[in-house]
């Protein structure tokens, strides 16, 4: 699994996650929902994410690495 594939899949995660517990529990777990857009909103334009710090030091490569 590469960097790329690993935020998609932690972001994917949490916005599931987060909805479904503002159905079963509290709409507060929207707020969930919020702070995953707006983190991927400013990644776009910063090209940093913390969630991509992490997976690096898991180990997981970029697809550029992966793909040499």
């Amino acid at each position: 699994m590469t960097v790329e594939r690993g935020l998609r899949l932690i972001a994917g995660v949490v916005v599931t996650a987060s909805v479904l517990l503002a159905m079963v529990h509290s709409q507060n777990w929207l707020f969930l929902t919020l702070f995953t857009g707006l983190n991927l909103f400013q990644s776009a334009f910063t090209n940093w994410c913390p969630a991509v710090w992490i997976l690096r030091k898991l180990g997981l490569k970029s697809c550029v690495a992966a793909a040499a």
